[in-house]
């Protein structure tokens, strides 16, 4: 495992040290961060559609980095990658995610979104990463609680058309040699193991179509992060480490009841703060051979972002584990040989 490295998003802005790559990277590096994760969203980090077109475009941005002391990790695309999918009734919240000239005009909106996944795909592959971190989008997301009762074929029928959009999608994560790592979340139609599992099932098994692990969402819904890991370890090829909270109270629960973050049940926190144990993620991760980076996701409805980043870096430190090579007890052991093994099990006495 790779790291500490932090994602960009939670922290770009119009003031410095957050409003350019050279500053934001020298800040993150100060930090301790050895990786960054960076949204391609945000022109003040990332021209995406350079990127996807020009090596010397992608070299120079390396080299910003590696000069401030961090490599690039991931490239993200969670903003278009909402709307590769998304029902209508989003339509006005989710318009700010894509250019002004778009708002308005769901269909250009989706077919330009589908074109910065595939631009990632490729920028993805000039700059040597082979993880990229979205969304899936959602058409099905407000009827996740099945009342009014669901006509027949209505999950099925929605599950099968996110495959149709992502499918060609894939393809060109797959000519890359990229793999594109959904973040299970809720507001996504992939936001567990069972509707990731749907979806695979609707692109083939398709190679490319992988998981970013974060805990934190699992928390928030009550599901086991820890059997995630033993169930999807394959599958997992990025790592969000994130915090978070569950305690709910005699008024409220899981659904958080419209409440602001401070007063949900569920709340996300900076690294140490929240019920995560990441000692147990950190082990299991290492057993299964996860190889990618672990990148600090900050989102926290108390601490400060600069706190929590300067705490993070050192946190995730704490917690990489560096593989053993050999097991602890081969001091003590007989060898390998034929007749010691036949003797040990008595069958030289038969």
């Amino acid at each position: 495992m790779k790291g500490p490295a932090i994602f960009l998003a939670q922290f770009a802005g119009d003031e410095a040290p957050f409003n350019s790559l050279d500053a934001i990277t020298r800040w993150a590096a100060g930090h301790g961060y050895k990786g960054v994760q960076i949204p391609t969203w945000d022109p003040r980090l990332i021209d995406l559609a350079r990127a996807a077109e020009s090596q010397d475009y992608v070299d120079e941005i390396k080299g910003v980095c590696a000069a401030n002391g961090v490599e690039v990790t991931e490239l993200s695309t969670h903003l278009q990658g909402q709307l590769v999918a998304s029902h209508p009734a989003y339509d006005r919240l989710f318009d700010g995610f894509a250019p002004p000239a778009l708002h308005g005009d769901p269909p250009a909106r989706q077919q330009w979104a589908v074109e910065q996944l595939k631009l990632a795909a490729r920028a993805s592959r000039r700059f040597g990463v082979t993880s990229h971190a979205t969304f899936s989008g959602a058409l099905m997301w407000h009827m996740v609680y099945p009342w009014p009762q669901r006509p027949a074929g209505l999950v099925e029928e929605g599950f099968a058309e996110l495959g149709r959009r992502w499918r060609p999608i894939l393809d060109v994560f797959e000519e890359n040699g990229v793999n594109a790592c959904y973040e299970l979340h809720p507001g996504e139609d992939l936001h567990d193991g069972v509707t990731f599992e749907r979806f695979l099932e609707e692109v083939g098994g398709h190679p490319r179509a992988n998981i970013l692990y974060d805990p934190s969402h699992f928390v928030l819904q009550q599901l086991d992060y820890l059997a995630f890991i033993d169930i999807y370890n394959e599958r997992i090829k990025a790592f969000h480490v994130k915090d978070a909270e569950f305690r709910p109270n005699g008024r409220a629960g899981v659904y958080g009841s419209y409440a602001g973050w401070v007063d949900r049940p569920g709340r996300f926190r900076s690294l140490g703060d929240g019920q995560i144990d990441f000692g147990a993620i950190f082990s299991k991760l290492t057993q299964y051979g996860y190889d990618g980076w672990a990148v600090l996701e900050w989102e926290c409805c108390l601490k400060h972002p600069e706190q929590g980043a300067a705490e993070g870096a050192p946190f995730i430190a704490r917690h990489m584990i560096r593989r053993a090579e050999r097991a602890f007890d081969d001091f003590a052991g007989a060898g390998a040989d034929k007749g010691l093994i036949d003797d040990v099990l008595g069958l030289n006495k038969a």
